[in-house]
This record gives C-alpha cells, structure tokens and sequence, in this order.
C-alpha cells in the first residue's frame, strides 16, 4: 500500500480486540451510501473562488450546521459500514476523515448517539487533476474543470471515504484509478465524436483519459468469518456537456465496469488494477455502493449499463430501498419511492451479492415524510445534501 493511500486503525489495542470480538458474533451487517456533498464549493459563497482548503476548515470547527446535520443523518441510521461520496480527498488524515470522526461523529448531534468507524479507507481520486489538454474543446487547456481527468476544481475535489465498524484488509485493496478508458472492450470512448463527425477526443488525450472519473475501489472488510468486498465508485454525471455526450458515455463505461468486473473468464479478462493485478471479481460477498448517477427508468444516463448491472446473475437487486419522504415529493411518479435524490431519480445504490450465505432483511432510503421531525435535515439540499443515505440490512446465514 503506497504512502498515499491511507488506511488506519484508530483505537488502542483493547478496543480493537472489543471490536473484533463483536465482528465475529455479528450475524447482521448494515452497509449503507451517502452523497454527502462534503467539498470545499460547498463552504463558499457562490461565485466566490475556490481553493481546496474551505471543507477542511470546518471540519476542524465542529460547529458547521451543514456538516452537523449529515453527521446526525449518518448517527440516526447506523451504518455498520458506509460510502460516503463527495467527501474531498486529503493525504493528512488529521485534517480530513480524524476530523470528521472526532469532531462530528463521535460528538451527539441533536440528542442522536455518537457513532464511531475505527476503520477507513480513502485514496486519490481523478478528479481535479490537470490533463494538461483541452478536453471540452472550448479552446483552453485550463487544468481544471472539465479539463481534469474527472470533472473537480482542485485535486482530491468530490473524493471518496469508506468508513468502516469492522476491519479493513488493507493488503488485499485494489484500486482502478488508472486503468484507461481506451482499454475497455467495445468501449464509448470511439462514439464521442464531434458534430462534423471526427472523434471527440484526440490520440493524445485518449492515451491520458482514465475510465474512471473519480476512482473504482474493491475493498474487503473482515466481518466475522466473512470476508465483505465494497465495490465503491462514483460515476460522473451523464450531463453538463452537449450532443457528444461524452459525460453520459463515460458514466455508461463507469457502470459497465462492475458488469465486467463481476462476469467470470474473458468479459473481466482486460481489467489491471493499480497494481498491476488483472482480472475480475474472485470472492464471494460484495456490496456495490456508490452514487451511480444513473436511473434505468428515468433521467439522462445511457440505460443497458445500470440495468444490466440491476439484472446481472451475481448481484441482488429485486428490494428496492423507499422512503416515504420520496413517495411524497412526486406523488404522480410510480418510481418515486425509490427515488434517493432531490431532483427526483435513483441514482444512489446499494447492491448487494446474490448469495445463500446472507438475505436481505430491509432496505431504506433516509428521507423522512414532512411532517416527520428529521424532516429538517433533508428539507433544503442546503441543509445537509441533495443526495439521501440508502442502505440495506443484510442477515448472515449459519455456515454449513
């Protein structure tokens, strides 16, 4: 594991063998996502510049409302393990994840009861990370924006955190932040093609532009006698460019990646980690998770990725998490319920293997009915997220 690829274990020696012990007995496991928009231009007026340092200001405070309120969000449902998308990538643990934990998490948050994730992982993301070309084609090699290798206006911008109650395998992580578009089969990458019909992009950006715009992670946590691999990812929005589409084909290849990544002999054949380990998916448990940024049934993403990955034979997809704050917010929509964002998609998920060693016992998406009083942490996006935590309640299965 490289130095900048942090994993720690935050207790004292007695609380780790307490914690090791309570993971053996476990005969549950809640696994849970959350698009928590903690990032540094979510800490800023609008239109004022942003530098990368405002998200980690706050976290030092302990007294930011915002991040408070997702605090209580996460306090209230607790989960066993969680994905938090869009939480900004830092090398100092102290100023980053420790901050959050001791200073939010661990700190009751409106009478909810403290919560603490003696495991993490976190690493570099792709975005904010200067191309050094022009890729949306506006004539300026910026260095930022959509000139990154993922959308981010600074390096570690919308990164990922994996918190975790249970211990993290450091040693067996891999990682797929620089496995390149081009060498994906039968990729979109050659469809991305300019209105006069000549490709989007050049052979030198195709020889620099990653698959993936934030990172892919398979990460096994140790629960028990299992061993939990998190798939975790973060696809780019499939808007916010034009009739190219190269954000919606790119958000297809960031999906269809898992499909790969799960199908066992030649389909998963092509894939080399960071470390230059190749192949597919090898274990057996595994929970999908991660703001998707695609819906099957609604929205603007290419669909055969997400719903193939919904109807793949290893994944089980058939309870979708509801809430009744959803179901209320579009009450003509059929697809409501299932809805884990406020612009009205599902675009966040949890998915978990198709296996006897554990059932799926409850699903739900945090997004109380108006009139239910944690309302007020999801009412406005500005007060804690636009995206709601889903999770899904997992039962494990006498061994044979």
């Amino acid at each position: 594991m490289g130095p900048r690829v942090l994993i720690t274990r935050l207790v004292v020696a007695a609380a780790m063998m307490t914690s090791e012990m309570g993971a053996t007995a476990t005969s549950t496991l809640r696994v849970a996502t959350f698009n928590a928009s903690l990032t540094g231009d979510q800490h800023v007026a609008r239109n004022e510049p942003v530098t990368g340092s405002e998200l980690f200001a706050q976290l030092a405070t302990g007294d930011n409302a915002r991040i408070r309120n997702v605090a209580e969000i996460i306090q209230r449902v607790r989960p066993d393990i969680l994905l938090l998308n869009e939480f900004d990538y830092t090398p100092d643990p102290g100023r980053g994840v420790s901050a959050f934990r001791a200073n939010y998490l661990q700190r009751s948050q409106s009478g909810a009861e403290p919560i603490d994730y003696p495991w993490f992982y976190t690493a570099p993301v792709n975005t904010g990370i200067d191309s050094g070309l022009d890729l949306d084609r506006d004539g300026i090699a910026s260095g930022r924006g959509q000139d990154a290798l993922g959308y981010g206006l600074y390096p570690g911008h919308y990164g990922m955190l994996l918190l975790s109650r249970y211990p993290i395998d450091a040693a067996a992580v891999r990682s797929f932040r620089r496995l390149l578009w081009r060498d994906m089969p039968h990729n979109l990458l050659q469809e991305v093609r300019a209105p006069d019909g000549e490709p989007w992009y050049d052979p030198a950006a195709r020889a620099v532009l990653p698959l993936s715009s934030k990172s892919h992670w398979d990460v096994p946590v140790r629960v028990g006698a299992h061993s939990v691999h998190i798939l975790a990812s973060h696809p780019t929005p499939p808007v916010f460019d034009g009739p190219e589409d190269r954000n919606g084909k790119r958000n297809h290849d960031e999906i269809r990646f898992w499909n790969d990544y799960l199908t066992a002999g030649a389909a998963g054949a092509w894939i080399r980690d960071d470390r230059d380990g190749r192949g597919g998916f090898e274990g057996e448990l595994f929970v999908i998770a991660g703001d998707l940024n695609a819906s099957p049934v609604e929205g603007d993403a290419i669909p055969p990725a997400i719903s193939s990955l919904l109807q793949h034979p290893r994944v089980q997809a058939s309870t979708v998490p509801t809430s009744a704050g959803g179901a209320a917010q579009r009450p003509e929509n059929p697809h409501a319920a299932g809805h884990t964002a406020s612009f009205g998609l599902r675009v966040d998920y949890v998915l978990p293997a198709a296996s006897p060693a554990w059932r799926v016992t409850g699903a739900g998406v945090f997004w109380p009915a108006s009139d239910d009083p944690l309302g007020r942490l999801v009412r406005d996006p500005r007060q804690s997220s636009d995206h709601r935590l889903v999770w899904v309640d997992l039962e494990f299965q006498p061994l044979p």
